[in-house]
């Protein structure tokens, strides 16, 4: 189980700054303001569960960055477009 943890963790910490960085250089301040919070619990959950980690769990660690960061590439255009639907 802390396995799963692990790797939701960094895929939402990675997904998070991914959309942040994204968000920041197209000057979306409040999305980029409301990451912060999406950022700062993952780190949380991730300074409390990676000190002591096993191989497995830092397996789970290191593969959720990969996967945060191309589903945040994918998935900030999308979100955009539907923030943004009708708005001048």
């Amino acid at each position: 189980m802390t396995e799963l943890t692990l790797f939701a963790s960094t895929f939402v910490l990675v997904f998070a700054l991914g959309l942040q960085s994204l968000n920041v250089n197209n000057g979306h301040h409040i999305a980029a303001a409301v990451t912060s919070f999406a950022i700062g619990a993952m780190q949380m959950i991730l300074f409390k569960l990676a000190p002591n980690a096993s191989p497995t769990e830092i397996a789970a660690f290191l593969l959720g960055g990969p996967f945060g960061i191309i589903s945040s590439m994918w998935a900030h255009p999308r979100l955009v477009q539907i923030l943004t639907r009708g708005k001048p």
